[in-house]
């Protein structure tokens, strides 16, 4: 029942979010809200996809998990994302990186289409002062432009559709939980393929980066950070420290610390 009534209210502030990015002030005009639905729909759908891999992911592996909750939010995309809640620990690495892989896989594989999508539906216009908040981009971002609008010229942009913009969103989550510290995604993934005193070490390097980028490009890596510090560093044991990890996990893990480097944005705002 709660998750219901999250994902409703989730739904209801991202749609009120995406129209007010087309403009519509709902308080006037609530009847605009339907505006906010490319935004709002393709933002769900790509939330809910890295949510549910994670899911179903840990039902395989036999553990006890609750449904996902999405966070309804005053902010600018609508949401604080989503969680699923395990309810039982991972037995050994394998599943640890089995469940933390298959988020980010499925949020990404659900994001690609959105973003290709929404991109074809986005303009090239001139860069103008009143173009809006400006974006980073990632190396897949960048790659995913320059297959649907080609290199642009001298000055031009492309001005993101809603759908684009929740594809962008989709991608930056993929950043964000695959970042290799404490118990995000990609720290499951590190803590499997490194484990002890090396997975402690990249954890604090990439933490040390992340101050870094929050005081030279990006002041929100700064927040990340102390998110990150409060929730800790490190990641607890599995049950089966002993069970390695076979040719599968280890391809499945390498590569989804590429796909962390391809989604990584320095700057988003």
């Amino acid at each position: 029942m709660v998750h219901s009534i999250l994902f409703l209210l989730t739904l209801l502030t991202t749609l009120i979010a995406g129209a007010i990015q087309q403009g519509v002030n709902p308080l006037e005009t609530p009847g605009g809200i339907w505006q906010g639905i490319p935004f709002s729909f393709t933002l769900l759908i790509i939330l809910g996809a890295h949510e549910f891999g994670h899911y179903f992911m840990a039902r395989h592996h036999g553990v006890d998990v609750t449904m996902p909750y999405f966070i309804p939010a005053p902010s600018f995309i609508g949401t604080f994302g989503a969680f699923i809640k395990m309810r039982s620990p991972l037995s050994d690495r394998c599943g640890l990186l089995d469940v933390g892989v298959a988020g980010p896989v499925a949020g990404l594989v659900a994001a690609l289409p959105v973003t290709v999508a929404g991109l074809a539906l986005s303009e090239v216009r001139p860069m103008t002062a009143e173009a809006g908040v400006s974006l980073g981009s990632s190396l897949l971002f960048s790659l995913l432009g320059w297959i649907v609008h080609g290199s642009l010229p001298q000055g031009m942009d492309i001005i993101l559709h809603p759908v684009a913009f929740s594809g962008w969103i989709g991608l930056l989550v993929t950043c964000l939980n695959l970042l290799p510290i404490g118990q995000l995604d990609g720290g499951h993934v590190a803590y499997a393929l490194l484990l002890g005193r090396r997975q402690r070490l990249l954890a604090r390097i990439v933490f040390a980066a992340l101050i870094v980028l929050g005081a030279t490009s990006w002041t929100g890596w700064l927040i990340w950070a102390a998110i990150l510090y409060i929730m800790g560093l490190d990641h607890p044991p599995t049950i089966r420290e002993w069970k390695p990890l076979g040719r599968r996990e280890r391809l499945l893990g390498w590569g989804a610390m590429g796909i962390f480097v391809f989604t990584f944005t320095p700057a988003p705002f």
